[in-house]
């Protein structure tokens, strides 16, 4: 069984699950914070829906700059769970295709995650899909469900059941 084989039953229920709570953030709460040093929850969500695309720079190329001219990247914010939804599902797309074409030997191979040009961590590709893609995603998928439960949003089951699904 190749290394695709094994990892991408793992990526798409995790991104089912995903997707699942992405539906359930309420276009009307977007500027929710429950704390003040907290991501808004589109903030958030905005974070969740585009990590999964991170997959692509992952596979596609050998390192990513996080601050390439020495200031943070900003990624995209939705302002709608429509755009959200569609940022998600782009980004699903698109590294589930990168994962599925690829070779063992290119899962193996380093990949740099940079700095402002100095290398924070290097990694075989497989290691940066399944702790800093996979795992990150579902870090924050646990943080938005908080956001969920606090706005009195049915947070959907994700291993089981949830107390709104029980």
């Amino acid at each position: 069984m190749t290394i695709a084989e094994m990892l991408i039953p793992e990526f798409d229920q995790e991104m089912a699950n995903t997707r699942k709570v992405l539906e359930r953030v309420p276009d009307g709460r977007f500027d929710f914070k429950p704390h003040p040093k907290s991501f808004s929850m589109g903030q958030l969500a905005s974070h969740l829906a585009t990590s999964a695309g991170w997959g692509i720079e992952t596979m596609n190329r050998e390192s990513f700059d996080v601050a390439p001219q020495g200031a943070p990247l900003k990624g995209p914010e939705a302002h709608t769970q429509a755009d959200l939804l569609q940022m998600f599902d782009e980004g699903v797309a698109g590294v589930r295709s990168a994962l599925a074409g690829a070779t063992d030997e290119h899962f193996m191979q380093p990949w740099s995650l940079l700095g402002g040009g100095a290398v924070i961590f290097t990694l075989p590709r497989y290691s940066v899909i399944r702790f800093y893609v996979l795992n990150h995603i579902i870090h924050h998928r646990a943080q938005l469900g908080v956001y969920l439960r606090l706005n009195d949003v049915p947070v959907p089951g994700v291993y089981g059941p949830s107390a709104d699904e029980s």
